[in-house]
């Protein structure tokens, strides 16, 4: 096994629950030590069913009274551009799974807008990355995610990055646009490689045998043009958190229980 403490392992479960509440455990015990630690601390939140049921099960957890959500930021990698509300937007999930049931200050929440508030769809992408802007450091125009958490499709998208579209290749811009996206709803916005690469941390959580096929391109070292979660990389940290379903093609040695 690699030294390298970013190269990419994997975190095996035996199924969708006990993932849940393993990586709800090791979020909420990464956002209390980061918290006492840190001034700010940047999450950069996904969608989907195992998305939700970390974020239900951390909100559960019983050490969820101590992080500091004074000093805790949320965003999205990505976002459906539909209206404020629908269950279709990944912010809705986050919220109703969590973050509406602790006390997070509302400007801590970063949620993009929405369909039928007045935007485009390319005003939504351009007023949220100027508010990455407004965390951004001297390197770069947005801040450095602490974590990032990140769903695999069975295509190998990563956020609103598919397969051997355009917007994988875009390296000069933070926030971009997305129409007529494979996966409904078309419209979209997503945040580009260099955003989630810059990550601390890069967590992505895979369950489900119809993701197995997925995984073993990215841990085969597929190219991110085509398999766009393949190019996923935190500067300290890259975990898989996967059930044993979408392990099928995991080879052993980027197994790491302790990871």
């Amino acid at each position: 096994m690699s030294t390298d403490p970013a190269a990419t392992r994997c975190v095996v479960e035996p199924d969708k629950d006990a993932l849940a509440d393993a990586v709800a455990t090791r979020f909420v015990g990464k956002l209390v030590q980061l918290t006492q630690s840190q001034p700010a601390v940047h999450v950069s939140l996904t969608g989907g069913s195992m998305g939700a049921a970390v974020l239900e099960r951390a909100a559960a957890h019983p050490g969820i009274g101590m992080i500091d959500w004074g000093r805790t930021h949320f965003w999205w990698s990505d976002e459906r551009f539909v209206p404020r509300g629908d269950d279709e937007r990944n912010a809705t999930q986050s919220r109703r799974a969590l973050l509406d049931a602790v006390g997070i200050p509302a400007e801590n929440i970063h949620e993009p807008a929405a369909a039928g508030e007045g935007v485009t769809l390319d005003e939504a992408a351009e007023a949220y990355a100027a508010e990455l802007a407004r965390f951004g450091t001297d390197q770069r125009p947005w801040p450095q995610f602490d974590i990032c958490f990140l769903g695999v499709g069975p295509d190998g998208h990563i956020a609103s990055l598919f397969p051997d579209r355009g917007e994988v290749r875009v390296t000069d811009r933070a926030v971009l646009p997305v129409r007529d996206s494979p996966k409904p709803p078309p419209e979209r916005i997503t945040f580009t490689r260099p955003v989630l690469n810059s990550s601390v941390r890069v967590w992505m959580v895979v369950a489900g045998e119809d993701k197995a096929p997925a995984l073993g391109l990215v841990l085969a070292g597929a190219s991110y043009l085509s398999v766009p979660a393949a190019g996923a990389h935190g500067t300290a940290r890259t975990a898989i958190f996967v059930d044993e379903a979408a392990a099928a093609e995991v080879p052993e040695d980027l197994i790491d229980p302790d990871y």
